[in-house]
């Protein structure tokens, strides 16, 4: 995402991790008991999702493909694979990547309208950068690489709504009906915001009670709160990144009506904001391999945590 957009639903009860507010620097999410109370939860511009986000160019996107290299210089494989036995046998798992590395290619087929409930927004968007130019769509396709691969290695059944096979898109609503036909019992759309300095810290965003147009996000409000609560402990357990700075008040959590592949959807999903890419420090992080590794692990315990309850 880039921009910052607010909740637009009514208020809601906001769940903290524990006793103290989950604005603590990260020096203090360190101690055992801190990341204790947070495994309590987890275990058991303008907006680039609608808005006019400048077009970015991306360098070379690592596609996941046999015989090419993710950003970790690792060969990929695009190829599904069986699930092997493991606690979440049995569960299906969507990801969705945020953007797509080329929609920047394809800008007026992305600003094309669809219908997302009782309005109509932009097919797609061509998502944010870091300054230096890494962009937000190679960012969370290797992820989501990251995080499809642990969650197969815990037996889960595993679907990407695209994998940079595509020229553009998939549009918002394409990528609800995937997770939908799936019948996913998760599905988690991974993306960085692209926010001023000084904004730090990761969010993840939950579907606000909207009907009409097609959609009736009634059944999954309340089991999407609890996925992405227990995304939230768990990430900022296994990271070490703040809950967000700038939304959510602290708790790491941001309730929306604007985002298309929320409202379409049928089953518990969520959005993650894993981090500002426009400012330096959390920029740093997410260009790290070694720190995108945690993002997934982060957002693999906290699925895991959810659909083991």
């Amino acid at each position: 995402m880039t921009g910052v957009s607010y909740d637009e639903s009514q208020p809601a009860p906001r769940r903290r991790f524990g006793r103290t507010p989950l604005t603590l620097t990260v020096a203090a999410l360190v101690p055992a008991a801190v990341v204790g109370v947070l495994v309590w939860r987890g275990v058991g511009g303008a907006d680039s999702h609608g808005g006019t986000a400048a077009a970015v160019t991306p360098a070379a996107s690592p596609t996941g493909r046999s015989g090419t290299l993710l950003d970790d210089g690792v060969p990929g494989d695009v190829e599904p694979t069986a699930p092997g036995p493991g606690p979440l046998a049995g569960k299906v798992v969507v990801i969705d990547p945020g953007h797509n590395t080329r929609n920047h290619l394809h800008t007026s087929e992305i600003n094309q309208q669809v219908q997302i409930g009782p309005t109509r927004k932009e097919c797609d968007t061509t998502g944010t950068a870091t300054n230096d130019g890494y962009a937000e769509a190679r960012f969370t396709l290797d992820v989501s690489h990251r995080l499809r691969d642990l969650l197969k290695k815990e037996g889960a059944t595993v679907t990407l709504t695209q994998d940079d096979d595509r020229p553009f898109g998939p549009c918002v609503d394409e990528r609800a009906r995937i997770g939908n036909k799936a019948k996913a019992d998760a599905v988690v759309s991974v993306h960085a915001d692209g926010s001023a300095v000084g904004n730090r810290g990761f969010h993840v965003i939950l579907p606000g009670l909207v009907k009409g147009g097609g959609a009736d996000t009634t059944p999954i409000v309340g089991p999407s709160r609890d996925l992405g609560e227990h995304i939230a402990g768990r990430f900022a357990a296994v990271t070490g990144s703040a809950p967000s700075n700038y939304i959510g008040d602290g708790t790491g959590l941001d309730v929306r009506k604007d985002l298309g592949g929320l409202n379409l959807s049928t089953v518990p999903k969520v959005f993650v904001e894993c981090g500002n890419m426009r400012d330096p420090k959390d920029a740093a992080l997410l260009t790290s391999a070694e720190w995108r590794q945690k993002a997934a692990r982060g957002l693999a315990e906290g699925i895991s945590g959810y659909l083991a309850r």
